[in-house]
């Protein structure tokens, strides 16, 4: 609940303004009433243990500083049940992610300024006993005053440093793309060379007005961080230098101390060293400093998008993101996965070596004794060795792997006039129990349970793609993620699995190496939620991918390029023979993606045109399509979903012409007043694929765990209640929430 102006809180602090609102609380502008001063309120909305836990640890941070370039932390009290709330330094001024916004880029004495005023507030948190990181060092926490003078601000991510040997008191972990280096988005050990990267990047985007490539991405050889002189020829060799050592993947190439990079910073410009504090820059003007303030402010609890030339750039992952739980295994030094691969690879090479040598030797040795002591092999051993006795013939008969054998396949070259009338939702109530797992019993509910909603709605069980043991196959697994149960088998792999609405079948394709974009050659194929039943569906040649099932079960949506581009058709589940072309664009214009709305009158899709995707609409029959998201062609929006409750259509979005990673966007089924999505505020840097639960209350989705590995998560729509499904080491992804089973 937003505090209203003019309330007195704690007998002492009278709100005057809110200069910032997001999903934990908010920040206001407070009067000190005993002090007749003014000062920042930041406010904690969650109570829980870990977020109430991250507060504390925040306010005994601060309140234990002094240094001229940090802010100072004067109280912190709790309010019943209404929250926490910290006071501290009312800070005027804008911060500097405010003035690239303002001013497109700095010049070089500002940025060498902000570096080494930064540089002092990093040297001097380093230097604690024991040290303090930051950790979430980016042009939104550098804040300039009315008089120029630079404070680093927001320490919600700050974690106290101890040995590798020690225990390790963390704040949350998170990463903020482009700005946070590779060891941190892991379990790899973050210290003081993990803030040396984040100024450099901070300083990088200062001078371009560009966020560097991420960190993560160069770490996997996906990126490679451009030139700064390449995007700002005008800025010095020696500078640019200093800040790209800075910004080096692994942290044994980086300046190793914060004062030896600010030693960088000023010798390429040839400045002196300064007390600390006595580095400032131009003042912003009082417009500015006040537009600034009151849009965000101190510790941040909302995040804006970094500014690129000018303008925000939605390329930037709203950050930062608090982890679920502390890093408590955080005890190893970062490597990057290209190291490792190497490493890797010299180990598989010696690994052959060794065994190539041993079975030579063990050869040279069987050769001896074959030869020069005949008599110790009995002579029936003899026989069947080929190069010593008679060659037997012999028939071997492997014993077979159990693999489900594809059906007969048939192609349609009829397409009727098609015209789609969806069945009516049954208006009575039915009841809902979970059909049990093969080897599970489930206790039959009481009066009482039977009413009860069960976590997650339905079944409780998701299904989804996963390659651990090879080629992918679709397996169920319950919400605990135990009791995985393999529902295909066949040798060119399955995913996309997709549900009936009765819960009872999945309609899937086949084959499928990995979780592709477009699949070429795949036919639909229909089977029961125990393995049993497969069918093929329809194998018509070029590729037939992305099903959906209507909400009435008699037709599955999907995508086909047998018209020599992608394009949306049908199939009567009841009559395969009977598919029908439902869309047809321009050459170059394809469209795929289908997704149904809850009462099957209309679908949400995607558009490719002009090399991006894009969200449209139209009825179930073809009619009235309608582009109904307008992103650009600087960004990709894709993999809709409808939501149980008819209240929102939800899509992923990713940068089409650099790398960022996936995030949510949500848009309203009804209202067109606006033709942009709303980005979601979920702490999580990667969430793709996602899928509704059947009471419409949680999602699943396609995320990054531990070691960078993809497994399937599940969370609540406020983003709580975060569950890691899955731990294997194969690829899980494609996750769909089965439906309620009806009974009669």
């Amino acid at each position: 609940m937003t505090l209203d102006k003019g309330i007195l809180i704690h007998n002492r602090y009278r709100i005057v303004d809110i200069l910032g609102q997001g999903g934990m609380g908010s920040v206001y502008r407070a009067i000190d009433e005993n002090l007749g001063v003014a000062v920042a309120l930041k406010e904690n909305l969650f109570t829980t243990d870990e977020y109430a836990r991250q507060f504390r640890l925040e306010a005994v941070i601060l309140a234990n500083l002094r240094h001229p370039n940090l802010p100072r932390v004067s109280d912190h009290f709790v309010l019943g049940d209404m929250g926490q709330y910290l006071v501290m330094d009312f800070i005027e001024g804008e911060d500097l992610r405010y003035r690239m916004e303002r001013l497109g880029m700095l010049d070089e004495d500002d940025a060498v300024h902000v570096g080494a005023a930064m540089c002092d507030a990093l040297t001097y948190l380093h230097s604690r006993k024991p040290p303090i990181l930051h950790r979430d060092l980016k042009p939104g926490n550098v804040k300039i005053s009315p008089d120029g003078h630079i404070y680093l601000v927001d320490f919600g991510l700050a974690k106290v440093y101890q040995s590798a040997s020690q225990a390790t008191t963390t704040g949350a972990r998170a990463m903020t793309p482009g700005y946070s280096p590779p060891e941190q988005y892991g379990t790899a050990r973050t210290d003081p060379r993990t803030d040396i990267y984040s100024l450099g990047a901070t300083l990088y985007a200062a001078l371009t007005g560009v966020i560097p490539e991420d960190g993560l991405a160069r770490a996997m050889d996906n990126a490679q961080l451009t030139p700064l002189r390449k995007r700002n020829p005008k800025v010095s060799r020696k500078l640019a230098a200093s800040i790209e050592k800075a910004m080096a993947v692994d942290p044994s190439d980086r300046f190793q101390t914060a004062e030896e990079f600010k030693s960088g910073l000023l010798t390429s410009k040839s400045l002196t060293q300064q007390a600390p504090g006595s580095y400032k820059v131009v003042p912003p003007p009082p417009d500015a400093a006040e537009a600034s303030s009151h849009e965000l402010h101190q510790a941040t609890v909302v995040d804006g998008d970094m500014p690129v030339n000018g303008k925000r750039d939605r390329k930037a992952l709203v950050g930062p993101v608090p982890a679920a739980s502390s890093n408590a295994h955080e005890d190893q030094p970062f490597v990057s996965p290209l190291k490792r691969q190497k490493e890797r690879e010299r180990k598989r090479r010696a690994s052959l070596w060794r065994f190539a040598f041993v079975t030579g030797l063990l050869l040279l040795v069987l050769g001896g004794v074959v030869y020069f002591a005949p008599g110790v092999i009995p002579a029936d051993v003899r026989a069947m060795v080929p190069f010593i006795g008679p060659t037997a013939t012999q028939t071997f008969t492997p014993t077979p792997v159990p693999t489900q054998t594809l059906p007969p396949t048939f192609t349609s070259t009829v397409e009727p006039t098609f015209t789609f009338t969806p069945k009516p939702k049954p208006t009575s109530t039915a009841t809902f129990t979970p059909t049990p797992l093969p080897g599970e019993t489930v206790t039959p509910a009481t009066a009482s349970e039977a009413a009860t909603v069960f976590a997650g709605g339905g079944a409780g069980q998701i299904a989804f793609a996963s390659a651990r043991t090879g080629d992918p196959q679709i397996f169920l697994a319950d919400l605990k993620g135990e009791n995985a149960f393999q529902v295909t088998n066949l040798p060119g792999g399955a995913c996309q699995p997709a549900w009936s609405p009765d819960g009872q079948r999945m309609t899937f394709i086949s084959p499928c190496k990995g979780n592709e974009d477009v699949y070429t050659d795949t036919s639909l194929y229909l089977i029961n939620a125990d393995g049993t039943g497969l069918t093929t569906l329809d194998a018509s040649p070029g590729g037939n991918f992305d099903p959906a099932w209507s909400p009435d079960g008699t037709t599955i949506a999907f995508t086909s390029v047998r018209s020599g581009q992608m394009e949306i058709f049908m199939i009567p589940v009841d009559d395969p023979a009977s598919i029908v072309q439902v869309t047809k664009g321009a050459a170059k214009v394809e469209s795929r993606m289908p997704a149904w709305s809850p009462d099957g009158s209309k679908l949400v899709y995607v558009v490719k045109r002009v090399g991006v995707y894009q969200i449209w609409m139209m009825n179930a029959d073809g009619t009235e399509q309608t582009q109904i998201i307008r992103s650009g062609q600087a960004y990709n929006d894709y993999l809709p979903i409808w939501s149980p409750k008819d209240d929102s259509i939800i899509f992923n979005q990713r940068c089409s012409k650099s790398f960022c990673n996936p995030y949510l966007l949500s848009t309203s089924p009804t209202d067109r007043s606006s033709e942009q999505g709303l980005k979601l505020p979920f702490n999580v840097v990667y969430i793709e694929d996602v899928d509704f639960s059947p009471d419409g209350f949680y999602l699943a989705y396609e995320g990054v765990g531990a070691a960078n590995n993809f497994d399937i998560f599940y969370m609540s729509l406020s983003g709580g209640d975060r569950v890691r499904l899955t731990t294997d080491p194969g690829l899980d992804f494609q996750p769909v929430w089965r439906p309620a089973i009806q009974t009669p």
